[in-house]
Order: structure tokens, then sequence, then C-alpha cells
């Protein structure tokens, strides 16, 4: 399983607006010359994160976005979820009854546990705990 740019790009958007949560909207452009990222390319992703929630912004010159909830409540595993849909190895485990084979099939625990695996992961690190590593690091450049 690869997570694409556009939920990596996500995660960095979100990090970044941790990062530099000041109570003022920060606007697109910034975001995207820090993370050498397009504009147009975050433009899009952040419509995605806006319209769930994640996100509030405000129009104007002044204008920007800002997380909605504190960093400690937003996981690694919605943003990618959000972005990504389900983190699953294999379709057959999203979709209930989906396969006649799933009474008897043996390697379906395997991509149960990888799935457990990556949920264990990704569900318990949060936006706080990435920018306590970032800054241990140094405040040094990251890439995710």
């Amino acid at each position: 399983m690869k997570i694409s740019t556009k939920g990596r790009y996500a995660l960095r958007l979100m990090l970044d607006l941790a990062l530099n949560n000041t109570g003022e909207y920060i606007p697109i452009k910034r975001i995207a010359e820090r993370q050498e990222i397009s504009e147009k390319y975050l433009e899009q992703i952040i419509t995605q994160i806006s319209r769930a929630g994640y996100v509030r912004s405000v129009r104007g010159s002044q204008g920007g976005y800002q997380l909605t909830r504190r960093p400690e409540e937003y996981t690694v595993g919605m943003i990618l979820r959000l972005m990504e849909g389900e983190l699953s190895p294999v379709a057959c485990l999203d979709v209930t009854d989906s396969c006649d084979r799933a009474d008897r099939c043996v390697t379906i625990e395997i991509w149960q546990q990888l799935k457990d695996a990556i949920e264990n992961v990704v569900d318990n690190v949060t936006l706080a705990d990435l920018v306590k590593r970032y800054h241990e690091k140094g405040s040094c450049e990251y890439v995710i």
C-alpha cells in the first residue's frame, strides 16, 4: 500500500497549520512556499479538508486557514482516511460480504493483521506529536 502525494501533502499542510498556529489565519500561498508544493495543488487539497470541517477559512487580504481543533485532536489516520479512503491493503477488507471465499480464505487473516498494524500507527500519532517531533529535530525541513 502506498500513500498518494495527495495524502502526504494533506498531512504536510495540516502539520504546517499546527506548527504555525498563532491564532492568525495562514494564507495558502505561505504554506505552499514553506512546503515547496504547488499552490494550485494545495488549493484542491485544502478544499477537501475544509469541507470535512478540519480547517476554517476567511477570505480577503487578511484571510487564510487555521485548524478548527487543537492539534491533539487530529490523528494522522483521520487526515489520511479523508484523502485516501480506507487504509486497507486489500479491497476485500473494506466491504463486508464482498468475497464468496471469505469464510475459507486463509490470507484474509494476514491482510487484517497488516491493516490493524497500519491503523495502530496512524491512529495513535497526532498532529501535536508531529509538532513535538519537529521541534525535537531542531526545526529542520521535514518530508512526509
